[in-house]
């Protein structure tokens, strides 16, 4: 496993490109935005830069992982020579079933294709393939470089082979690997997607301000980032869909607070448009 494409220049697909050039693999990023593609090439230099400064990778590994780097937004391109394929395109079943079916034509016989979905089901996304045995779910976490766990979850035909090599890539990649059965949600995002919504909430029942309630799960549960930072940081948007999901196969306590319903359709989605439960500058 030398050659890994990863599907998607946004956030999670550029820190996914990122950590793997950084880790050896040789890597190509894909998208059909010639924009987003630019901005991953933006991502990873300002990445390095900052991981030199601090001593945590010498100029030479850092010149080595740019030489591990291309970009592309042609997709039979980008997939030709890849053993691993890692989609991180939006949270939207229909997209995700018509790119697996594209690139399980596209891809040779061998290549793994991997979903970095937070949600939805891989048996679901592999049944469009010829290849169930070959497709998984690495649900890695944002922002990549800096969190230690990916989901590895197996659909109801991934092979104990596939499994064991994406545990491999992953523990390659300096990550702690955790096996998960498929069920709707994982382990991390059911829960907390769950917290999320009832800090927001929260909010719209006036228990406390926002900062109040981030400030209260920091000290008084020790997560490191209040859950309405958190959901900032993912996209409002993306949890949105997320819960969204969650709601339709699981049921009434995954039903979208109405004030993230608000929020997405004002178009305040977070850090990534300067406005959600905080203001960014």
């Amino acid at each position: 496993m030398e050659h890994i494409t990863v599907i998607g220049a946004g956030t999670m697909g550029r820190g996914i490109a990122y950590t793997a050039a950084v880790s050896g693999f040789k890597v190509v990023v894909q998208d059909i935005s010639k924009e987003a593609v630019q901005q991953a090439k933006i991502y990873v230099e300002e990445q390095l830069q900052k991981r030199m400064s601090r001593d945590v990778i010498t100029a030479e590994e850092a010149a080595a992982a740019r030489n591990h780097l291309t970009y592309t937004t042609a997709l039979e391109e980008a997939v030709t020579h890849a053993d691993l394929v890692i989609e991180a395109v939006l949270e939207h079943m229909e997209l995700k079933t018509k790119l697996f079916k594209e690139l399980d034509k596209l891809t040779a016989a061998h290549t793994i294709l991997a979903t970095n979905t937070s949600t939805m089901s891989p048996t679901e996304i592999a049944a469009q393939t010829n290849r169930p045995e070959r497709t998984v779910a690495m649900h890695f976490f944002n922002p990549v470089p800096n969190m230690k766990l990916i989901e590895v979850i197996r659909g109801l035909e991934t092979s104990i082979e596939t499994v064991k090599q994406v545990v491999e890539v992953g523990e390659r990649m300096n990550k702690e690997c955790v096996q998960v059965e498929e069920f709707p949600g994982f382990a991390v995002s059911r829960m907390n997607c769950v917290i999320g919504n009832e800090a927001m909430n929260m909010v719209l029942e006036g228990v406390s301000t926002v900062e109040g309630i981030d400030k209260a799960m920091k000290l008084g549960l020790n997560h490191p980032m209040g859950p309405l930072e958190l959901a900032d940081l993912v996209g409002l948007d993306t949890r949105l869909r997320n819960m969204e999901y969650l709601y339709q196969s699981l049921g009434e306590k995954y039903r979208p607070s109405p004030l993230l319903v608000k929020y997405v359709k004002a178009g305040r989605l977070g850090r990534k448009t300067g406005q959600g439960f905080y203001h960014y500058e």
